[in-house]
């Protein structure tokens, strides 16, 4: 008799160990890749075969939107916030372009992520994961505001050079090793050794931000490649092609260690690409790329500054080949991977809403139906002219209104017509724009977003809000 309660614990155990565990999420960022700068997303130029494999895998999404540069993404990424509620709007301060003779004066720019907010890592720890980071960080690189105090149990911070990099910590590398390769070892190495246990590991690539520089073999391939439109520069191919590796060893390694069934793998890009501009007439910002046929680029919130692909493979649940339409946004991430990994919900107000849905189903609607960007402040792209002035919108479903704050103008496009966002529909549809105007001020009113402020001379800058414990020198975006 006491025979069979021994049997039905060992067949219980036997059981538990067979039973899937919380799926390992990676989230793969690149940084300035526009969204038509791989093949899968449409260019005709770049080659991109481990990304385009990961969608044929997967599920692309269509209409996924960041910041229109760098550090205010990678701050909603981890905190789940628009830049509204946590004042992270750009990189570095204010004066950084001289707004003297505009007529409005900015907000004061956040740029470290405050320490008040829970980031996805600590939630992550919480439910139970090993976390790692390796790559470009940019929202707080001393003291508390670094990774490794944030809920990464790993970290190495590195941006800046590709080759010839600094690490932080200090990490010795071969020399004239690349940075995406480095940052690729640490991440298949670090995947190695937790392959037994759930991990979410962070992998955002300094590659493909200036200063535009790859391996020779690379650019060696596509020197003699006839360009395709505004793609057209053998070294900017190559250091796309170095990312494109990187995606392509992740999975492989997933693959040897039978862990691809049972990982969520996300690939992306922080903002926009380097190009567009031309077309906008801003020729001394310094095309790289060209986003069309989306308009503008990196710094403007156009569909080209912040339109990024956006892939997810995740088998069993996401079909593979779908596609989905439905608007999504950085905010949104936060909520998806605490979903997934059934972590608990941090300190802070979240703005977004989790994808999961969206994954199992690509026609599947969210319970919001918009998403909402805030930039009250200044981008130059060269001596008196601006990638974005002030500047808020929404989009709900195929139509975006954009408020331009120095004037009040409006600019109302519907994205499903015209992606290129020529054509302005206020004057053509005036209840549409008043309708989604009044919902944009209610948003903004709803997060108490601060506005920009009349522009008086004689005024005094903008001060730059204070920061607990080590805030240093970064380098600094574009």
């Amino acid at each position: 008799m006491k025979l069979l309660p021994l049997l039905l614990l060992a067949l219980t155990a036997q059981l538990a160990s067979a039973a899937p565990r919380t799926p390992n999420i990676i989230f793969i960022m690149a940084d300035d890749l526009g969204y038509t700068d791989v093949a899968c997303f449409g260019s005709k130029y770049y080659e991109t075969p481990n990304i385009d494999r990961l969608a044929a895998q997967g599920m692309k999404l269509m209409s996924h939107h960041h910041c229109q540069n760098c550090t205010p993404t990678r701050a909603a990424l981890m905190s789940g916030q628009y830049g509204a509620r946590t004042g992270v709007y750009t990189v570095g301060g204010v004066e950084r372009f001289d707004w003297s003779q505009r007529p409005l004066r900015p907000v004061a720019n956040v740029t470290d992520l405050p320490l008040d907010r829970d980031i996805i890592a600590r939630q992550l720890k919480a439910g139970g994961y090993a976390t790692a980071m390796f790559g470009k960080w940019h929202i707080g690189q001393q003291g508390d505001y670094q990774p490794g105090k944030r809920g990464f149990d790993e970290a190495i911070v590195s941006m800046g050079q590709h080759f010839d990099f600094a690490t932080a910590p200090k990490t010795a590398y071969p020399k004239g090793q690349y940075l995406a390769d480095f940052l690729t070892d640490k991440a298949v190495d670090y995947i190695t050794r937790h392959k037994d246990k759930p991990f979410f590991l962070y992998l955002p690539h300094f590659g493909v931000h200036s200063p535009h520089h790859a391996k020779a073999d690379l650019v060696a391939k596509f020197n003699s490649k006839p360009a395709v439109g505004g793609h057209n520069n053998p070294t900017y191919a190559a250091m796309i092609a170095s990312v494109d590796e990187s995606v392509g060893r992740v999975m492989k390694t997933l693959d040897d260690l039978q862990l691809a069934y049972n990982t969520v793998l996300i690939f992306t890009s922080d903002n926009g690409g380097v190009g567009g501009y031309a077309r906008e007439g801003l020729k001394r910002a310094g095309d790289i790329t060209d986003n069309a046929p989306l308009r503008s680029g990196k710094g403007s919130l156009y569909e080209g500054g912040t339109r990024e692909p956006f892939i997810v493979r995740w088998p069993g649940v996401v079909k593979a080949g779908s596609a989905c339409e439905v608007p999504t946004i950085h905010v949104d991430i936060f909520p998806t991977l605490t979903e997934i990994a059934n972590a608990p919900k941090p300190r802070q107000v979240l703005d977004g809403e989790s994808l999961v849905p969206l994954f199992r189903d690509a026609s599947a609607r969210l319970k919001r139906d918009a998403i909402f960007q805030h930039f009250p402040g200044y981008l130059g792209a060269g001596e008196g002219t601006w990638r974005t002035t002030p500047v808020s919108l929404i989009q709900s479903g195929d139509w975006k209104l954009m408020e331009f704050l120095e004037d009040g103008r409006l600019e109302l496009y519907n994205l499903r017509d015209d992606v290129g966002e020529s054509k302005n529909l206020v004057k053509a549809m005036p209840d549409k724009a008043k309708e989604l105007h009044a919902r944009l001020v209610a948003w903004r009113a709803e997060v108490k977003a601060p506005m920009p402020t009349p522009n008086k001379p004689g005024d005094s800058p903008p001060a730059e809000p204070k920061t607990k414990k080590g805030k240093g020198k970064k380098k600094q975006d574009k």
